[in-house]
């Protein structure tokens, strides 16, 4: 036994260090998702900080301010809403109603700065046909 208990010290303690890193390193990774109702509530906690915000894009929201994109998003039930600006290039599919997914931090101004443009759909997609213009896409996906 007393041969034993070194070899199990040492596992023991072998498995607390890479407890403890791994979920360390989780720690620093996780991005935590809100909607607009939920990020209002946090008032000056959520300024700064790395979040998820999902929502409904808000209609007649959406501009292009020179390279930046400018859209207002909602909650489900309509009851808040956050001013985003983004530089990410919207998807295709972006346009008004349409759930979407921006990651990003809340400015002192109360705008949120977005690093990323996700949209919700569902699994039909139809990419563009070889030779077809994208540029009328992009304009009907405005409208």
């Amino acid at each position: 036994m007393k041969k034993k208990l070194p070899a199990i010290l040492v596992v023991v303690a072998v498995v607390l260090v890479l407890g403890f890193l791994g979920l360390g390193s989780v720690g620093d990774n996780l991005v935590y998702y809100w909607s607009p109702a939920e990020l209002q509530a946090a008032g000056p906690k959520a300024l700064g900080a790395d979040v998820r915000l999902g929502g409904l894009v808000e209609a007649g929201s959406v501009r292009s301010e020179g390279m930046s994109t400018v859209f207002r998003v909602q909650d489900a039930e309509k009851k808040a809403s956050v001013l985003v600006r983004t530089e990410a290039i919207p998807p295709q599919m972006f346009r008004e109603g349409i759930g979407v997914v921006v990651e990003g931090s809340l400015g002192a101004d109360g705008v949120f700065a977005s690093k990323r443009l996700l949209v919700k759909h569902d699994e039909i997609y139809t990419p563009p046909k070889a030779g077809e213009d994208v540029t009328k896409m992009i304009k009907a996906a405005k409208e």
